[in-house]
């Protein structure tokens, strides 16, 4: 009997785990979404335009916070040291997962071992951009890298960080087209377009959603775009590859969900479909392209063949650069 009865308990135990993760999300209880990059990116856009539609899904509260510093760094940390609960839920990108372990001496998270992946959300490429009004002999990319070749370490390039993928797509494209620049970085993408816009430095390489009203109104020109093909809301701009005749450039940045590394993996289920569903949203969609951004589709296994990807080629680019924080 006795044997029976603590058989019976063990039982009922085991399935505990499993009842605490159909429960997600507890009712009464909020879900929060931190990222870690200012109001306005793309990625904020996104979460703000989502979340009220998870909520009224889940019935829930749903909330976004923007915890912002060291590159990503501090908004992984918070989530990683999260309850694995489901109800933190950490937007991030491919640089804060792959390269910000090249560039920093120490990271706060070992995101592979303390982080789950859920899903992607969206790939976002970024544009080489010049002022239309301060560099007129720039209309295509094959004459700026002529002036390049003309005056090796003479112009230079902006960025939002050391290490930020703005610096890194300038840096790979350098080191495909053998050439040499300065890099001039600031804090934030908005400083390093007024510095574009003010003729401070030469060209800007910046995620594409945030440049496009300055293209369509002539404040900038655009002479590439680093994704893999040309996109579909503008496709009258030719990819770096087709540009710059690089054949084979990609340099973006996808964004997708992750939950600290103990979330039970059907919360990361419920999580997942949820989120995907709300995705699939025209108006989510069409929001997303029209800030050039490509919606990605999958779950947790494609996100950590993409990171398995990433890691070592970001890093090679990185170690290439020279890019490190101090």
């Amino acid at each position: 009997m006795r044997l029976l009865i603590c058989s019976v308990i063990l039982s009922v135990w085991s399935l505990f785990p499993t009842a605490q993760a159909q429960t997600f999300p507890v009712p009464g209880r909020s879900i929060t979404f931190i990222y870690g990059f200012p109001p306005g990116t793309p990625g904020d856009v996104y979460l703000r335009l989502m979340a009220p539609r998870l909520s009224a899904a889940l019935g829930v509260p749903v909330t976004v916070e923007n915890r912002i510093g060291a590159t990503g760094n501090l908004s992984m940390e918070a989530v990683a040291r999260s309850a694995p609960d489901g109800h933190t839920v950490l937007l991030g990108t491919s640089a804060m997962l792959a390269i910000n372990p090249a560039i920093f001496p120490r990271m706060p998270v070992d995101a592979e071992k303390e982080l789950a992946s859920v899903m992607r959300i969206f790939d976002a490429p970024n544009v080489l951009t010049v002022s239309a009004v301060q560099r007129p002999q720039f209309t295509d990319c094959q004459a700026l890298m002529s002036a390049i070749r003309a005056a090796p370490g003479r112009l230079n390039y902006a960025s939002s960080g050391i290490g930020a993928s703005t610096h890194l797509a300038a840096a790979q494209f350098l080191q495909a087209a053998g050439l040499e620049m300065v890099h001039v970085p600031y804090r934030g993408g908005p400083p390093a377009m007024i510095a574009l816009y003010q003729g401070d430095v030469d060209i800007f390489f910046y995620q594409s959603g945030t440049v496009l009203d300055d293209w369509r109104s002539g404040r900038v020109r655009i002479l590439g775009i680093t994704s893999a093909e040309r996109h579909p809301q503008v496709p009258e701009i030719p990819t770096i590859a087709e540009a710059c005749n690089l054949p084979g450039f990609v340099s973006t940045t996808w964004h997708g969900l992750m939950v600290p590394a103990a979330t039970p993996a059907a919360t990361i289920e419920r999580l997942r479909l949820e989120v995907a569903k709300v995705n699939e949203m025209p108006d989510i969609q069409s929001r997303l392209i029209n800030l050039g951004l490509t919606p990605l589709r999958g779950g947790p296994a494609e996100m950590r063949a993409a990171i398995a990807y990433d890691i070592p080629h970001w890093a090679e680019i990185v170690r290439r650069s020279g890019a490190r924080m101090e």
